[in-house]
């Protein structure tokens, strides 16, 4: 099976997947720096459409997936009970792909307050 990078994140304030929250795919180059890949949203399941990266476009290097929390939970009935500033508002993980063959899964589980990432299956 060829390689791929998934995600999926979960709101764990509200107990359900994060519905309709920006992403952005960014590759970082050591000479030409960030690179934006693309930029997503996820479902109703809180995941994206397609694989982030698949097949000849998965290439060994470093990545950066940034997830607008801030903007997502603006928009959810809590929204009235957060600060200004925001305490999270776009979260970054950077993140290695060693083998272009294997499987990346890299969910988030996000609160206002606090997240936590983990290599997934």
């Amino acid at each position: 099976m060829p390689g791929r990078l998934t995600t999926h994140v979960l709101d764990t304030t509200q107990g359900c997947p994060a519905a309709n929250m920006t992403i952005q795919l960014w590759r970082i180059d050591p000479t030409k720096g960030p690179l934006c890949l693309k930029t997503t949203h996820t479902n109703a399941h809180g995941r994206t459409e397609e694989a982030l990266l698949a097949d000849e476009e998965m290439i060994a290097g470093i990545y950066e997936l940034l997830f607008f929390v801030g903007a997502y939970f603006a928009g959810q009935p809590l929204a009235t009970k957060l600060p200004e500033p925001l305490f999270l508002d776009q979260v970054p993980i950077r993140f290695g792909i060693a083998d272009p063959q294997a499987h990346y899964h890299v969910p988030l589980l996000v609160s206002p307050w606090a997240y936590s990432t983990y290599r997934g299956s």
